[in-house]
């Protein structure tokens, strides 16, 4: 299974033009279900921080959350960040094109070794932390860079199931992970002991979502690893599953999970 590779031929791909970079970014919010929960999380926590919060995009991937987070929130000042400079150069050259520079600002850092040295209302961490073998020391810089009474959202996978694993034989669906999902107390206690005093912790991805994340990114993924060809076909695929995806991410959204293969973590530094 070659999911990275996919996401970085469709990544080119839609960097053509800003409008197609923005085109990326809709789709992605429509298929990705974190991204439903992700963006509740933070319609919810926005009119508790500073009209002119300071927030931090640790590991922001293609930019699509602060390009998110700029355009819902336009008094914000948003530092996205990334180890991988190609991603760093095409977010800046489109928050740049867009007219966002002077409040989105990619930069390159790694996460484990990086300080931005300065206090942030906000850091969020989308599927990320599963990429990163020395988690404790990178919740502890988070710790650093986050003002007191600010937050910390992370979107991960749970140990239920979240890279795909079922079992000791079963091999990540995402070829970068170093864990297979972190479990409910595992995480809690890491940042806990990083030093952020509330810890709230829920699932995602129940049995609604499971199925969702199958038709809309599974199945798609193996098809197009098998044969390119299949982005002709690809359109045709996603127009005929649709209509069950957006209804089963909606039933995920409202649905308190007693168990699912995605955690939501909201940490608050009580300091």
């Amino acid at each position: 299974m070659h999911y990275d590779p996919i996401k970085e031929l469709l990544g080119r791909l839609f960097n053509l033009h800003p409008l197609l970079r923005r085109l990326f970014y809709r789709l992605l919010n429509i298929l990705l279900l974190r991204s439903w929960h992700v963006r509740r999380t933070l319609r919810r926590l926005g009119p508790s921080l500073p009209p002119e919060a300071k927030v931090l995009d640790a590991g922001m991937g293609f930019g699509q959350y602060s390009w998110w987070m700029a355009t819902r929130f336009p008094s914000w000042k948003i530092t996205a960040a990334d180890i991988k400079s190609e991603q760093v150069a095409d977010c800046n050259a489109f928050f740049r094109k867009t007219g966002l520079s002077g409040r989105v600002q990619a930069v390159e850092a790694d996460l484990v070794t990086w300080n931005s040295g300065e206090s942030h209302d906000l850091v969020l961490c989308v599927d990320v932390m599963e990429h990163i073998a020395e988690d404790r020391t990178v919740f502890t810089n988070f710790l650093k860079m986050t003002a007191p009474g600010g937050y910390l959202v992370i979107s991960t996978p749970s140990d239920q199931g979240g890279s795909d694993v079922h079992s000791d034989g079963d091999s990540s669906f995402i070829g970068e992970h170093v864990r297979d999902g972190y479990s409910m107390e595992e995480i809690t206690e890491k940042l806990q002991t990083a030093g952020y005093g509330e810890v709230t912790v829920s699932y995602t991805y129940g049995t609604p979502g499971s199925i969702a994340w199958r038709l809309s990114m599974k199945y798609p993924v193996i098809m197009l690893s098998a044969s390119k060809l299949f982005f002709i076909l690809l359109p045709f695929y996603y127009l005929a599953v649709m209509p069950f995806v957006l209804a089963l991410n909606r039933a995920d959204l409202g649905t308190k999970h007693k168990k699912g293969t995605g955690l939501l973590v909201i940490a608050r530094n009580s300091r």
